[in-house]
């Protein structure tokens, strides 16, 4: 049984914008975020503004951090 991820429209926008924010993403964005990352109907933008959390990540310029989800 394959498992389908369903994006929220905007979703990675709002997680950008309030990850830029905060400094932090939660494990679980980190998990969307990388299944997003899964998914073919991703635009450029959208795929570009992962890769720019991700590499944030990397860079140590934010954290995952194991609180609840940053979006409300």
């Amino acid at each position: 049984m394959q498992a389908t991820v369903s994006l929220i429209p905007g979703a990675i926008s709002e997680l950008f914008a309030q990850a830029s924010i905060s400094g932090y993403i939660t494990r679980a964005d980190q998990y969307g975020l990388m299944a997003a990352m899964l998914d073919d109907s991703l635009t450029e933008e959208e795929r570009a503004a992962i890769d720019r959390l991700l590499h944030a990540l990397y860079r140590g310029r934010m954290k995952v951090v194991d609180d609840l989800s940053t979006l409300s």
